[in-house]
């Protein structure tokens, strides 16, 4: 397929607000804030911008490198660059980590626009977190309501995505991602000015250095690598509908402080909030589908603060699987040469169907375990420790010893467009070959459970 043929990013704001979208999700509106709060405050911030600027930028440099210079999908830019070789793994891994990731993720999204219609009923909202939490556990255990919310929230990414990359993924990117903002302000003003807030703004901020331990810093580097996508081939694929005349530096720049801004702003949403009703912040589901409608229900318009709550989740999930849907869609149209639209009805077909059987491994299907673990939990573990660390660390192996260090600072200077200092891409190619792969290795054995740093 030739380049002039192949759809993309018409303005450096889409391509901004698309890869910010990519990386902003779910896990930025609770697990986020849980991981500051319970590990250091301001000291586990401090911490994770570092591992955000120091390793994560160059292996998000890496991957949008690949993605430009081959103009293609995650597993056909590898086959451009290096033909029928064992790097062929990183299009392969890509493209599984995607199906895997939506196996489970669209399941949640499902759930978020479930709650976004029980917020409109008055007869929803409790301050019994007992009553919140059994109706939430029957709502994910039935066999059919979880099924269908997961369905549409597959068919509104199918939606997105079948219209192309400026049509589609820029156009309502453009769209969702400010909204989400303009929302999450709303939503943090409110909490910030409860009585009590305080409190929250201390857990999250506050530097307590006798919290930071050995799995802090495995956690502050895990949660950087993974919320800006990373290891997934979301980043491949958007940066070859990238322009080469656009700046690749800036870009990852700008999606990093994006993502990272988001978090902190979530977490100043959530954690005042919670703190100004006296309840105890726990990771997962229960923040977000049972103790925040328990706050909401305390508070004037409850009803109308759930319903914006759950359409910021609503938002952030779709961005997120926009992206991933993507790098399927895009190997199906360019390496088995569908059509977008019927890539993107197989595509809907198989992650329907996987995650069909995740969510209702939540209740008829519970005990059916893969290695003890449930289907929607095994989808969860073979994404986050396996296909994401091992994709992460082939991407910057591959680029670090297999690329041309000419063709890597080609890239990144933009055909020599824009002037890169010697000593600044010296650092980055320092980082990609050495530090990166051992602080990838590092994370992804002892998230196996192989070794034990600390």
């Amino acid at each position: 397929m030739s380049v002039n043929k192949r759809d993309g990013f018409g303005s450096r704001f889409g391509v901004l607000v698309a890869v910010a979208g990519s990386a902003v999700g779910l896990g930025n509106l609770w697990r986020f804030p849980y991981l500051v709060g319970n590990n250091g405050g301001a000291a586990f911030i401090i911490m994770y911008l570092s591992f955000v600027i120091v390793l994560c930028l160059p292996i998000m440099f890496s991957e949008f490198i690949i993605g430009r210079r081959t103009q293609s999908n995650a597993f056909g830019a590898i086959k451009k660059l290096a033909p029928k070789s064992i790097w062929l793994l990183i299009g392969v891994i890509s493209v599984a980590a995607s199906i895997s990731i939506m196996s489970f993720y669209s399941v949640v999204g499902g759930w978020t626009i479930e709650y976004i219609l029980k917020s409109f009923s008055t007869d929803f909202l409790s301050s019994k977190s007992d009553v919140l939490s059994s109706t939430f556990n029957d709502f994910v255990a039935s066999p059919i309501r979880p099924v269908i919310q997961h369905l549409v929230f597959l068919g509104l990414s199918a939606l997105i995505v079948v219209a192309g990359i400026k049509n589609g993924i820029e156009k309502y990117s453009k769209v969702l991602m400010p909204g989400l903002f303009v929302l999450v302000v709303l939503l943090a003003i409110r909490s910030l000015t409860l009585e009590g807030a305080s409190e929250g703004v201390k857990f999250l901020f506050y530097p307590d250095f006798d919290k930071l331990q050995g799995d802090s810093v495995l956690a502050a580097l895990g949660q950087a690598f993974f919320s800006l996508s990373l290891g997934m081939g979301c980043i491949i694929t958007y940066g070859s509908y990238v322009k080469k005349e656009e700046n690749l530096l800036n870009i990852s720049l700008m999606t990093a402080f994006a993502d990272t801004g988001f978090a902190i702003l979530a977490g100043l949403a959530v954690m005042p909030a919670v703190f100004a009703f006296g309840i105890s912040p726990v990771e997962g589901p229960s923040l977000v589908f049972i103790t925040l409608p328990q706050i909401f229900a305390q508070l004037p318009f409850g009803n109308f603060l759930s319903i914006i709550f759950f359409i910021i989740l609503l938002v952030a999930a779709l961005t997120s699987a926009i992206s991933l849907l993507e790098v399927i869609v895009a190997y199906m149209t360019e390496e088995l040469k569908f059509t977008r639209k019927n890539a993107v009805i197989i595509s809907f077909l198989i992650i329907g169907f996987l995650g069909s059987l995740s969510s209702l491994s939540e209740g008829v299907l519970s005990e059916f375990k893969i290695f003890g673990k449930t289907i929607f939990d095994t989808f969860d573990f073979m994404s986050s420790n396996v296909f994401l660390p091992i994709g992460g660390l082939l991407v910057v192996l591959f680029v670090g010893w297999k690329m041309a260090s000419k063709d890597v600072k080609d890239e990144l200077s933009s055909g020599g467009t824009i002037r890169l200092n010697s000593v600044l891409f010296s650092g980055i190619m320092f980082i990609i070959k050495f530090i990166a792969p051992i602080a990838i290795s590092v994370v992804l054995l002892n998230s196996l459970g192989l070794i034990k740093i600390f």
